[in-house]
């Protein structure tokens, strides 16, 4: 069974939030986009099951506090290792957390943190058009939203613009990248658009 669809069972079985589950999707497909992007292009399954599983236990241990040992992603991690998950796909989760003191090396790693918090920022920018289309998102729609402080003030910026020099990319290129990603999954993230 392909890891994605692995990734997939457990995700269901650990998140029942209709949101959590569709960022995780996001997520996935962005990093499902990247792999190849990356020189990665034979691990897409790989990368995919990361995106999935980054935040499996962020609605049950949401750690809010940031607790570097314990909570979110620590549980999570700890269940998949348990559950024979390689140290890559485990290693990867740890440093999506800038407070979990794994910070990210390899271009998995560095595609996860950079896409995370933009992944969302873009569904949020898709949501608030009139069509909640993501076929109605552009650059820079997601650019000038991302200089509107009150909009999806809980998205860490610097986080965004930081992940893409890691990746060392422009960040345009990033978020382009990200929104093309979406696009190809619009259905199950609920961003085909309302019909006019």
């Amino acid at each position: 069974m392909p890891l994605a669809s692995r990734a997939l069972a457990i995700l269901h079985e650990w998140v029942q939030s209709e949101s959590l589950r569709k960022h995780c999707y996001a997520v996935a497909d962005s990093m499902k986009h990247f792999a190849p992007l990356s020189g990665a292009a034979e691990d897409v399954d790989l990368w995919e099951a990361v995106g999935l599983l980054h935040d499996m236990d962020y609605e049950r241990h949401p750690n809010l506090e940031h607790s570097s040992i314990e909570g979110h992603p620590f549980v999570g991690v700890a269940w998949l290792r348990d559950n024979g998950w390689s140290e890559e796909v485990c290693r990867a989760i740890l440093s999506h957390a800038d407070y979990s003191g794994v910070s990210p090396e390899t271009p998995l790693e560095k595609t996860l943190r950079a896409v995370d918090e933009l992944s969302g920022f873009v569904v949020a920018v898709a949501l608030v058009r009139p069509t909640k289309s993501i076929h109605d998102v552009d650059l820079a729609a997601v650019k000038k939203k991302m200089k509107d402080k009150a909009f999806a003030r809980a998205v860490n910026r610097e986080e965004i613009v930081h992940g893409a020099e890691q990746l060392g990319l422009p960040l345009d290129e990033v978020i382009s990248n990200v929104i093309a990603a979406l696009k190809a999954d619009a259905a199950r993230l609920g961003l085909a658009g309302t019909a006019s």
